[in-house]
C-alpha cells in the first residue's frame, strides 16, 4: 500500500512538473518581409491577441521588422492598423509628404519638364544614374520620430523593449545578413527596409546595408539562435522565386542579389501562417484587405496553436505594462540641445545649423519636424539622415545629421506634342552651390511654332527661422498665333498676330507658413505686338506695330497644395496679386491701317491691377471629385491707341490648357469675374475623365468702333462660356490628354485637342 501511495505521489509531481513546463512555454513570432504584402502581419497580431496567445519574442525582416517593432514597443494591433491605414503612412511609403509639410518657398517652379538628370561632371557616367525610385527623406524622419524614445529610454537595448526584438538587414559587400539587437532602433528598421533601387541604402558602422530580405527574408534562424523559444509562430508572405526572362531587368537583378535561403520547416514546435497577399510589392493602398487576410488565416490556425500553447495572456496586465512602457518612452520626452553635422563643409554646416537650431535653444521632435522638412525641401541636398543620441546624465538628445550635397548640375528635358501645330521642345540647365547661403543659376528654352521663349535667373537663398530668397531674372517670349493656327482643315483665315515680350525683374520671396509665400517684385518690360487691323491682307503688306514699355511694382501672395502641375485632382491653389504700372506706348501703322500717323513714347496713365485666382478640389465619394474655380480682375487701365492694341494689353481669361494657345478677343477685359466647376472621375489609377464648365462675365466688354478705336459696352451686357470634356492619363513624365473643347461665340467654337506633355510656359510680363 505504501509503495502504491509513493507511486501515486510521484505521478502527481510528474504531471505538475509537466503542466508547469507547459505554462512556462515561451512563444516567438517571426514576421517575413514582402513589401506591402507584409500588412497581413497586423491581422495576424489582431487574431493572436484576441485569443490571448502570448508573444514573448519577435524577429522580423523589412516590413515585418516595422510591424514587429511597433508591437514590441507596446502598440496594440488596433493602433498599428490605424497607423498603416493613415494617409500619412501611405504618403511616406511613396516618398511623399502631405501638402502641409511642403515648403512652397523652396519648391522649384513648374515648367514643361519630363525628366531631370542630376549630374556631377567629374564623376563617371554610371555614378550619375539614380539609385532609388522614391525620396527617402519622409521615411527617414518618420522612423526617427516614432522610435527614438523607445530606443533611447531603454538603453538602446532591444531586449529591454516591452517584447525582446531582433531585425535583419543585408550587407551586400560581405554577402551576409546583419542582425540588430541594440543601437538606434530607427536606424535598424531603416536598414532592414532599404529595398534595392526603391529606397536608398544607409551606412551603419561603415557598411552599406540593404533590405534584410536579400539574404534572410523569414528570420526563423535568428529567432532560434537568439531566443530559443519553445514554440514559433511564423507569418510568411515572402516573394516566391520567379525565374527571370531576358526582358525583365528587375527580376534579373533580384535573382542576382537574393540568396534563396532554405529553412527547416516548422514542425511540432511551431506553426506557419501564409495568408493571401497577392498585391504589388509597393502598393500600400489595400491595407484593410491585407489585414483581414492575415486575421482570418490566423483564426484558421488558432485551434492548432492553442493545442500547443496552453499559457494565456492576461489582457489587463498586458494593458498596464504597455501603458507603463509607453509613458516611459514618450516621444515628447525627446528634447534636443545639440546638433552634430557630418559630410559637409563648415560653411554648409552653418547653413544647416541656422535652418534647424534657432538661437541654440533646445527643441522637441515636433518642432524639429517642420524645420527638417523645410530644410530638406531645398533641392541642394541629396541626403541628410537623422539619428538621435541621448546623454544619460542630462537626458537631453544630440541630433546627428549625416548626409551630402546633391550633384550641382541639373539638366531638364521635356516636350509637348499635339495634333495642332503648337508642339514644342523644352530644355533647361540649373547649377547649384551651397555655402553660408544657397545659390542657383538657371536658364531654360522653349522652341515651337506657337511659342519660343528663354528665361534666365539667379537665386540667393538665406537660411534661418524665416528663410527668404532674392531672385533677379530676365525673360524673352515670342507668340506666333498666325503660323500656329494654319491647318489643312481651316477654312477661315486666322488673324495675324505676333507678340514679343521682354522683361527683367528682381523678386524678394518670404515664407508665410509652409504652403504659402509672399513676394515683392519690381521690374521693367517691353511688349511688341505686330498685327493687322483688317482680315484683308497679303504677304506684301506691312503690319501695324504697337510697343509698350513699362516699369512696375508687384505684391503677390500664393498658396499651392495641388497634387499635379496640370490636371490636378486634389488640393488648393490661391493666387492674389496687386500691381502698379507706369509706361509709354509707341505706335507704327502699317500700309493697311486707316491711321497714317504714328507716335513714340506717348505717356499712358498709370494704373493698378488687382487679380485673384482660386482653385480647390474636394472628394465627394470614392473615385469622384469636384473642383471649383474662380477668378476676378480689377484694373484702372485705359484704352490704347486702337482697339487691337487695347485688347492685346488687356488681362486674359484662360481656364483650360488649350485656351492659352488661342487669342480670343471675347475672353479679354479690364474688369471681369469668372467662375467654373469641374467633375472628375478616376475609374482606375492615373486615368481621369474630366468635365469642366466656366462662365466669363466682363464688367464692360471692350468693343471696336467703326474707326478702329476701342470703347466699352454697357455694364454686364455680354457674357461667354467655355467647356471641356477630356480623358487624361497621367504618365510618370507628363499627361496624355484627348479632349473636346467649346468656346462660346468663337468663329470655330468646337475643337478636338490632343497633347502629350505639359502646356506650361515661361511667365509673361503680364502674369
Amino acid at each position: 500500500m505504501r509503495d502504491l501511495l509513493h507511486k501515486l505521489y510521484f505521478f502527481i509531481l510528474l504531471i505538475g512538473f509537466f503542466n508547469l513546463h507547459l505554462h512556462a512555454q515561451k512563444v516567438g513570432l517571426v514576421l517575413s518581409g514582402g513589401g506591402a504584402s507584409g500588412l497581413v502581419h497586423v491581422g495576424v497580431l489582431k487574431a493572436l491577441e484576441e485569443d490571448s496567445v502570448p508573444i514573448d519574442y519577435i524577429t522580423g525582416t523589412s516590413i515585418g521588422s516595422l510591424i514587429g517593432a511597433y508591437y514590441a514597443c507596446g502598440y496594440t494591433p488596433q493602433q498599428i492598423e490605424k497607423i498603416v491605414k493613415a494617409e500619412f503612412f501611405k504618403s511616406v511609403t511613396k516618398g511623399d509628404l502631405p501638402a502641409k509639410y511642403d515648403y512652397l518657398i523652396k519648391k522649384r517652379e513648374d515648367y514643361a519638364t519630363w525628366l531631370t538628370f542630376k549630374i556631377k561632371l567629374k564623376q563617371p557616367y554610371l555614378k550619375n544614374l539614380p539609385t532609388n525610385v522614391i525620396n527617402s527623406v519622409p521615411i527617414d524622419y518618420y522612423l526617427m520620430e516614432n522610435f527614438t524614445g523607445f530606443s533611447s529610454f531603454n538603453h538602446n537595448n532591444f531586449d529591454s523593449l516591452l517584447i525582446p526584438f531582433r531585425c535583419v538587414a543585408a550587407n551586400v559587400e560581405d554577402k551576409k545578413s546583419v542582425v540588430f539587437n541594440s543601437g538606434s532602433l530607427s536606424t535598424a528598421l531603416r536598414a532592414s527596409m532599404s529595398y534595392p533601387f526603391y529606397l536608398r541604402p544607409i551606412i551603419v558602422n561603415d557598411k552599406l546595408l540593404f533590405d534584410g530580405g536579400l539574404y534572410d527574408n523569414f528570420p526563423i534562424d535568428v529567432m532560434q539562435e537568439n531566443f530559443k523559444p519553445d514554440y514559433i509562430i511564423g507569418s510568411n508572405v515572402g516573394e516566391k522565386n520567379i525565374s527571370p526572362d531576358d526582358d525583365d531587368l528587375y527580376l534579373q537583378l533580384r535573382n542576382l542579389m537574393m540568396n534563396n535561403k532554405k529553412y527547416e520547416p516548422i514542425k511540432e514546435n511551431g506553426v506557419l501562417i501564409e495568408p493571401w497577399s497577392d498585391v504589388f510589392l509597393l502598393n500600400f493602398e489595400g491595407a484593410k484587405r491585407l489585414i483581414d487576410s492575415g486575421y482570418y488565416a490566423t483564426k484558421r490556425k488558432i485551434s492548432e496553436i492553442k493545442n500547443h500553447v496552453k499559457r494565456k495572456t492576461d489582457k489587463a496586465h498586458l494593458a498596464q505594462e504597455r501603458e507603463k512602457f509607453i509613458n516611459k518612452s514618450k516621444q515628447e520626452n525627446v528634447i534636443f540641445n545639440a546638433i552634430e553635422i557630418n559630410g559637409f563643409s563648415e560653411k554648409q554646416k552653418h547653413f544647416i545649423k541656422t535652418s534647424l537650431f534657432y538661437n541654440e535653444k533646445p527643441f522637441t521632435l515636433t518642432q524639429l519636424k517642420k524645420r527638417y522638412f523645410k530644410l530638406l525641401s531645398d533641392d541642394k541636398f541629396k541626403t541628410l539622415y537623422p539619428t538621435a543620441k541621448i546623454d544619460t546624465n542630462t537626458f537631453y538628445h544630440k541630433l546627428i545629421l549625416t548626409g551630402r550635397k546633391e550633384k550641382p548640375l541639373y539638366v531638364d528635358a521635356g516636350a509637348m506634342l499635339s495634333n495642332r501645330p503648337i508642339s514644342e521642345a523644352f530644355m533647361a540647365l540649373q547649377y547649384n552651390t551651397l555655402g553660408r547661403i544657397g545659390f542657383s543659376a538657371y536658364i531654360n528654352g522653349y522652341l515651337g511654332k506657337l511659342h519660343t521663349s528663354s528665361m534666365a535667373k539667379l537665386r540667393f537663398d538665406f537660411p534661418g527661422r524665416y528663410p527668404f530668397y532674392i531672385e533677379p531674372s530676365a525673360t524673352f517670349s515670342r507668340w506666333d498665333y498666325f503660323s500656329s493656327s494654319v491647318l489643312f482643315y481651316d477654312f477661315l483665315k486666322p488673324a495675324y498676330l505676333i507678340q514679343e515680350d521682354r522683361f527683367a525683374q528682381i523678386k524678394l520671396g518670404l515664407p508665410v507658413g509652409n504652403i504659402s509665400k509672399f513676394s515683392v517684385a519690381g521690374g521693367y518690360f517691353e511688349t511688341a505686338n505686330s498685327y493687322y487691323q483688317t482680315e484683308n491682307f497679303t504677304k506684301l503688306d506691312t503690319v501695324d506695330k504697337t510697343y509698350f514699355d513699362s516699369w512696375y511694382a508687384q505684391l503677390n501672395y500664393n498658396i499651392n497644395t495641388l497634387n499635379r502641375k496640370m490636371y490636378a485632382t486634389e488640393g488648393l491653389m490661391l493666387n492674389a496679386r496687386a500691381r502698379f504700372l507706369h509706361g509709354f506706348e509707341s505706335y507704327y501703322p502699317g500700309n493697311t491701317s486707316s491711321d497714317t500717323i504714328g507716335f513714340k513714347n506717348e505717356y499712358t496713365p498709370e494704373w493698378i491691377q488687382l487679380k485673384l485666382t482660386f482653385e480647390n478640389y474636394i472628394r465627394t465619394f470614392k473615385q469622384v471629385k469636384i473642383g471649383f474655380f474662380g477668378e476676378g480682375v480689377y484694373t484702372t487701365q485705359t484704352f490704347f491707341s486702337n482697339y487691337q492694341a487695347t485688347i492685346l494689353s488687356a488681362p486674359a481669361f484662360n481656364p483650360i490648357p488649350e485656351s492659352q494657345t488661342f487669342f480670343i478677343d471675347r475672353y479679354r477685359a479690364h474688369k471681369y469675374i469668372a467662375l467654373g466647376a469641374k467633375l472628375i472621375t478616376t475609374p482606375f489609377k492615373n486615368f481621369d475623365i474630366r468635365l469642366e464648365a466656366y462662365g466669363f462675365q466682363p464688367i464692360n466688354t471692350i468693343l471696336q468702333n467703326s474707326d478702329g478705336k476701342a470703347r466699352y459696352s454697357s455694364p454686364l451686357l455680354y457674357r461667354f462660356g467655355v467647356a471641356s470634356a477630356s480623358m487624361v492619363y497621367n504618365t510618370p513624365i507628363g499627361p496624355i490628354c484627348l479632349g473636346l473643347n467649346y468656346y462660346d461665340q468663337y468663329q470655330t467654337p468646337f475643337s478636338v485637342f490632343f497633347h502629350f506633355g505639359y502646356l506650361i510656359f515661361n511667365k509673361r510680363s503680364s502674369d
